[in-house]
């Protein structure tokens, strides 16, 4: 019994934990501005319209680390949030 109760607590910390570094990998999303992605629309669209002017690309690598994604494909329907500052 106090094998159980040692590995279920276990699990719960290591859960906790995980749950915490994601939060911090993909840092407060508070307050952020947002997009729902539509049929047709790219990462570079998108990161285009809010950079304004100058090189997208630096905008492309924040919303895809904000948002947890491994590469630049986006799926409508998916809310992408936006860097600090960023609206469309």
């Amino acid at each position: 019994m106090a094998a159980l109760t040692l590995v279920t607590l276990g699990a719960l910390w290591v859960g906790a934990r995980i749950d915490a570094a994601s939060a911090l990998e993909h840092g407060g999303r508070e307050g952020l501005s947002w997009v729902v992605v539509r049929g047709g629309d790219t990462l570079w669209e998108i990161a285009d319209a809010v950079t304004g002017s100058g090189d997208p690309a630096p905008t492309i690598r924040r919303i895809m680390d904000l948002n947890g994604l491994s590469d630049s494909v986006i799926r409508p329907g998916t809310r992408l949030y936006l860097p600090g500052g960023s609206a469309l």
